[in-house]
């Protein structure tokens, strides 16, 4: 059993920091284990912010204090999933907590350095879409597959820039590839 806990945290790994942004809401039950989400503020160095999706067991936050504005470091992995709403299909990403821990305000400004990690070990499963934006930077559309434990996957869309994305141009469906890089929220208006 920790073979495949190590594997799957070898394709998959994430590391936030940031600021507890909203309240905390049931999500769901698996297995008589409750899971809850809330939204975690994480800084850009353009001073912008990332509103990120945070999944987590009720057995990470006994007795934790995870009251809006305070500092958290979560380790864990991007999920995907579908949701259906209206009879379509929208894919949901969130980043599903595997160790939280509280900070203390002497630790916030070191760590927010470097706040937003993620490590993808996956493959191609779309071609890729090659263009360039208004401003004339490059830019190319991937979706990658990541393997998970128990013969399921990860579907996670990316985005590639410059260069990488003149190189991600040319890979075929099916190529094996790694990704560092950070997670990018955006606001969708419906």
């Amino acid at each position: 059993m920790i073979f495949v806990v190590e594997r799957t945290m070898d394709t998959n790994a994430v590391g936030v920091i940031g600021k507890v942004n909203s309240p905390m809401e049931f999500s769901h039950e698996m297995y008589g284990e409750g899971f809850y989400n809330f939204d975690l503020e994480v800084p850009r160095l353009s001073n912008s912010v990332d509103i990120l999706p945070i999944t987590i067991s009720e057995r990470l936050i006994v007795d934790m204090d995870l009251s809006i504005g305070s500092y958290v470091q979560i380790n864990g992995q991007l999920r995907s999933y579908n949701r259906y709403v209206d009879n379509t299909s929208r894919l949901v990403l969130t980043v599903f907590a595997r160790d939280i821990k509280i900070l203390k305000d002497e630790e916030v400004d070191e760590l927010l350095r470097s706040p937003n990690e993620i490590f993808l070990d996956g493959y191609i499963c779309k071609p890729p879409i090659y263009r360039t934006t208004p401003f004339g930077r490059e830019i190319s559309d991937l979706l990658i597959a990541v393997n998970r434990a128990y013969n399921k996957s990860d579907y996670i869309p990316c985005i590639a820039w410059g260069r990488n994305a003149r190189f991600c141009e040319k890979l075929l469906v099916g190529d094996h590839i790694k990704l560092w890089g950070r997670i990018q929220s955006r606001i969708i208006i419906l």
